[in-house]
């Protein structure tokens, strides 16, 4: 009997290994096999000028250089939006509204249903509201406010968590030493919630940069160099998908496009893993 019940959790804990082993070496093959795709056929399209020219023949040639000025106004649009709203906002459901209140448990409710709102339904929300309501057209204003619409669920969320996570004994200390709620805030409790901080902005700016739908509908299509805000602009993610579907033989300057997108996503998501490493490392120390 015990022998038969010995063999049982040793078949169910290789069942649970295989499975686990399969969907890790599952997952990490596709993205070798997406991540090598793209970089054989674009690589050697990437070159300086690639970087910095302005797109001709509907994107055939020349390069990108309009277009990465408008995706990083249109994303320093959307974080100088929603980081200081996500993280006031966070502060406000971690720090001052109870588990239990009834404003509390709606807030968290909704910000969790519109994390999971497709983005095109945010931009038709934003064309509607930012482009016609407000009068702002198809600009990176409009497309950077609508972005900002979309990852603050996120933000706000990943942020709460991370001040939920300071231990109470923080807290319990700081009053004990007769700081106020502000001090302690700002001194204590941020820098602690720091690491939660950078995730909710890796998985906002990972989904910002990489958005397209929203932005067809807010942005627009043109693809020269913006001069203000108030100009439309291109995304690069709407650049990749217009000579992907719409023009033909546009496929190379796609691939350059997409492995320029990545390794872009790369870079900040290295830039921001370095920066909580640091971080951790300067509160060890201090420690």
């Amino acid at each position: 009997m015990v022998e038969a019940v010995k063999h049982q959790l040793n078949m169910r804990e290789w069942l649970a290994f295989v499975l686990v082993w399969g969907a890790a070496a599952l997952i990490t093959t596709t993205f070798c096999w997406l991540l090598s795709d793209i970089v054989w056929h674009g690589f050697s399209h990437i070159s300086w000028t690639f970087l910095t020219a302005p797109p001709e023949n509907a994107g055939r040639r020349g390069g990108i250089g309009p277009i990465l000025v408008s995706t990083a106004l249109i994303l320093g649009v959307c974080l100088a939006v929603s980081l200081p709203v996500g993280i006031s906002t966070a502060v406000l459901l971690a720090e001052f509204t109870s588990d239990q209140s009834l404003f509390g448990r709606l807030t968290r409710r909704s910000l969790d249903v519109l994390a999971g709102v497709p983005s095109i339904v945010f931009g038709l929300f934003g064309n509607a509201f930012f482009c016609k309501t407000l009068g702002l057209g198809f600009s990176i204003l409009s497309g950077g406010l609508t972005l900002a619409c979309m990852v603050l669920p996120i933000l706000i969320r990943s942020t709460e968590e991370g001040f939920r996570a300071v231990p109470p004994n923080y807290r319990l200390s700081a009053a004990s030493l007769g700081l106020s709620r502000t001090t302690t805030l700002i001194h204590l409790l941020l820098p602690a919630a720091v690491p939660g901080l950078l995730v909710g902005l890796v998985l906002s700016v990972g989904r910002a940069i990489a958005e397209t739908a929203a932005l067809i509908f807010t942005s627009g299509y043109v693809d020269r160099m913006p001069e203000s805000l108030l100009d439309s602009g291109r995304a690069l993610s709407i650049h990749i998908f217009d000579l992907s579907m719409n023009v033909s033989g546009g496929d190379a300057n796609a691939y350059a496009s997409a492995l320029v997108l990545v390794i872009s996503l790369l870079i900040i998501n290295g830039i921001t893993s370095w920066l909580a490493a640091y971080r951790l490392h300067r509160k060890i120390v201090t420690l």
